[in-house]
């Protein structure tokens, strides 16, 4: 209890020193100190009786005389005439503070809140319109300033989520139902079968090499090893054609920088190693002998360490390798061969004239193509290009790669060739996907798979030499089919559940096909099927290689809905609700509100253990609101919820919340809303716009500051999703949205209760969006005079954007965030 506990340790403290002081001076003190008690905003009623009690037995026994004994006698007959009040009072001081701590125990005085320094010199002038930026000196991660102000957060966020009443319940259940077998799915890599797997609590998973799928197999490649702290991490990797030889590119404390090693199927390490490595895949020549990656050229990583104090870092402190904010330029493909040292490397292929484009490299399964694809950032749009290998003799360099396809017009993605054609999925007037064969001699196009104009095709990969397998999202659930490749005719369905395929492996060249499954319930099924029992339209056997259950999380305890509701202009969004069987709708269930919106990304259903556990022992709902801006429903969902269009996401969003309260299932003062980097977007600007409609906010590294985003690492490849705002026409419609520069405090409310939570290591949404948010918020909420919600953040040490973040410190992260929706949400605890 944030003031109470403050309060009244201070009056104690204030009184053992007012009576040692009488003690040694024996000078009466008491009525200045009684005028100090009641005019202090400290002051407890019950405290105070008890103290002149107190006050008088003192005097009665210290006094110097017999008159004074007597007129004390008088006091302590006064006295016992209040004194079963002051015992009245002391009885229900428990009870008080009880319920003061359920009633007041959130609040915190927006005084507490640093101040950190205000330059405001620091002024742009976007298309006329004068814009301040006094935090800018947060930009740099690593000053002194920033350090500072960093350690002041979460001395105030830290104590406050610690006095949630549950925590220790909820860390300790948390790490209990985490502690189950976790499965990758299985591929098939020369000899041998690979699959990840994770105990229950390992910071990594680890990779299993099998030579039969009837035994467990053997530790292949252990990442725990590799940092004592579990934050080194696998991020992007790739065998051989014949398996012999592991790429894998690691990254360090949440990095989106990635260092490649080399491991042979005999677990022998090679001496090879690729640095600088950034958003990129990795692919290999037929023969082995080289490696295609991407990096940018020109880059250079200088950082400070995380986690030391500002005055560690003025004194001591030298740069070395680590996260920089500097703005990425230049994305190229490269290659390496084996035997060789990286600096050494070949320039393949890059786009000088565009510095913002990004590439990418792909070798066909048998070695004859290279395939390059290029974007304009994270423009659902790419030019498609390949080359043919068998020409080079061995020898690589830069090339000219043929053009498939050279506009940004569409998006095209490669999936099969033979030797006249090529087969691709492409959204070209066609905004559900379709399958279309190309000939490499003019250029002609053949439809394959048609649009289906209800559902997306997602994917398509060949397998068993000439089955053609097509995933559908069909209402945000994954479906999947199998047609001829030859004629693209469908010919069977898999059964699949609502849920999503969370791992694919399958080659042209093999008869065995691995899929891994999840859903909001089930946290994993591996299938395998074998095309080589059947034939033509008969489905062959779909063989459960592995199923992870948790029994006391069974799916059968829960109960799993979709609904529509309506948007703002009519338009039909579906969510997820998932919610204890019998749950009743009266409005007063704690509710988690999920979304995302953005970057054509689908938010399909997952398996959430954590989510799980606000369903059963909270009692709670959580919600997974499908906006526009992803790629549920094809381009057209998405192109609806970008650039100028972005307000359609936040209104799909509100509107999630206003079904939800009307609908029963939960109320304002019970409803957190939560969302990631694009989604933190999502819930700062929401809850600018309507602060009025929740009772809580769980911001992740979300992007903030809407007129900078761009100068800032990979930000730039977010400009075709937002818009530019160095272009007036885009500035127009960024800076009414932007949460940064929209903080208004209601007239007659408070801003909802809020945690941000951000990362020194995020280099891909960069700390200083969630800080200088902050230190903005914080301080218009001194000048509000009833904003007591609390606004807290938390900064994570030794962790990136997401990815690879070890179990220990996603754990660690959750527990906060439910520790501080316990409070803010006065949410109960249910064994």
């Amino acid at each position: 209890m944030f003031a109470l506990n403050t309060g009244s340790q201070t009056i104690r403290d204030y009184w053992f020193v007012l009576v040692s002081a009488q003690i040694v001076s024996k000078k009466n003190v008491r009525s200045h100190s009684y005028i100090f008690l009641l005019s202090s905003p400290l002051f407890d009623c019950a405290w105070f009786c008890f103290l002149l009690m107190i006050d008088s037995i003192y005097s009665t026994l210290l006094c110097p005389s017999l008159s004074t004994h007597l007129r004390s006698g008088r006091r302590i007959s006064a006295m016992l005439s209040f004194l079963n009040l002051a015992s009245l009072a002391l009885s229900r001081r428990a009870h008080f503070a009880q319920r003061l701590k359920s009633s007041m125990s959130i609040s915190i005085s927006p005084s507490v809140y640093p101040s950190p320094r205000r330059d405001d010199t620091i002024v742009d002038d976007f298309h006329g319109t004068k814009v301040s930026d006094p935090y800018r000196w947060m930009e740099d991660p690593d000053s002194v300033e920033t350090c500072k102000f960093v350690d002041e957060l979460n001395a105030i966020s830290a104590p406050f989520i610690a006095e949630a009443p549950s925590r220790e319940k909820i860390r300790q259940r948390l790490t209990e139902l985490w502690d189950y077998e976790k499965y990758g799915c299985t591929s098939k890599r020369g000899d041998f079968y690979y699959y990840s797997y994770n105990s229950g609590l390992q910071n990594q998973y680890v990779i299993y090499q099998q030579r039969s799928l009837k035994d467990k197999g053997e530790i292949f490649l252990d990442p725990n090893t590799l940092a004592e702290d579990g934050t080194t991490s696998i991020r992007i990797s790739a065998f051989t054609k014949d398996g012999s030889i592991y790429a894998y590119g690691l990254s360090e404390k949440g990095s989106d920088w990635v260092t490649v090693k080399f491991r042979r199927a005999d677990k022998q390490d090679m001496k090879d190693v690729i640095t600088g490595v950034k958003h990129s895949s990795l692919s290999w020549l037929k023969d082995n002998s080289g490696i295609f990656y991407c990096k940018y050229p020109e880059h250079k990583v200088v950082s400070s360490p995380s986690g030391l104090s500002a005055h560690f870092l003025l004194f001591f402190w030298t740069a070395t390798e680590g996260t920089s904010v500097e703005k990425h330029r230049y994305h190229s493909l490269y290659f390496h061969r084996m035997g060789t040292e990286c600096r050494d490397d070949v320039l393949v292929y890059d786009r000088r004239e565009n510095p913002d484009y990004m590439v990418g490299g792909t070798v066909t399964e048998d070695g004859k193509y290279l395939i390059i694809d290029v974007s304009r950032g994270c423009d659902p749009y790419n030019m498609l290009y390949y080359y043919d290998l068998t020409a080079v003799n061995g020898t690589i360099g830069k090339i000219a790669p043929t053009p498939l396809f050279e506009k940004l017009d569409a998006k095209y993605d490669y999936v099969d060739h033979d030797e006249e054609t090529m087969l691709v999925l492409t959204n070209q007037d066609a905004p559900m996907f379709k399958l279309i064969r190309v000939s490499l001699k003019d250029g002609s196009v053949k439809e394959v798979v048609p649009e289906n104009p209800r559902h997306k095709l997602n994917w398509a990969a060949v397998v068993a030499e000439d089955r053609l397998v097509v995933n559908y999202i069909e209402d945000v659930k994954d479906a999947l089919y199998v047609h001829d490749l030859r004629t693209g005719s469908r010919l069977y369905q898999f059964p699949l559940k609502i849920g999503s395929i969370s791992g694919f492996f399958g080659k042209k060249s093999l008869s065995e096909m691995f899929l891994g499954f999840e859903s909001f319930t089930v946290p994993t099924i591996v299938y395998r099927i074998d095309f080589s029992s059947t034939s033509g339209k008969v489905m062959p056997v779909v063989e459960e290689l592995r199923r992870v259950d948790i029994k006391e999380m069974d799916e059968s305890q829960f109960s799993v809905e979709q609904v529509f509701f309506k948007s703002k202009d009519n338009t039909k969004v579906p969510m997820y609700i998932i919610s204890l069987k019998g749950t009743t709708r009266d409005g007063g269930n704690p509710t988690i509100l999920n979304g995302y919106g953005g970057f054509n990304i689908a938010d399909m259903p997952y398996f959430s253990i954590s989510r799980l556990l606000v369903v059963k022992h909270f009692k709670g709902i959580v919600a997974c609101a499908n906006l526009r801006g992803g790629s549920e429903y094809g381009e057209d969902w998405h192109m609806s919820g970008m650039k100028e269009k972005k307000q359609n996401v936040f209104d799909d969003f509100i509107a999630a919340a206003e079904y939800l309260i009307h609908e029963k299932y939960t109320c304002t003062k019970k409803l957190a809303i939560h969302g990631g980097s694009n989604g933190g977007l999502l819930v700062a600007a929401c809850s600018q716009q309507r602060p009025d409609l929740y009772g809580a906010v769980l911001n992740r590294v979300g992007v903030m500051d809407m007129l900078r985003f761009h100068r800032f690492t990979v930000g730039g490849a977010w400009v075709p999703e937002y818009g530019n705002p160095d272009e007036e026409k885009d500035f127009s419609y960024i800076y009414k949205y932007s949460p940064l520069h929209n903080i208004k405090f209601p007239s007659n409310g408070q801003w909802p209760s809020t945690l941000m939570m951000t990362a020194d290591h995020d280099d891909r949404v960069v700390p200083s969006h969630t800080l200088k948010y902050a230190a903005t918020l914080m301080e218009k909420a001194k000048l509000h005079p009833l904003q007591t919600n609390p606004i807290l953040v938390r900064v994570e040490v030794k962790a990136g954007h997401g990815a690879g973040k070890p179990t220990s410190k996603v754990i660690a992260e959750i527990v906060d965030m439910y520790s501080f929706l316990q409070r803010v949400l006065d949410m109960k605890w249910f064994e």
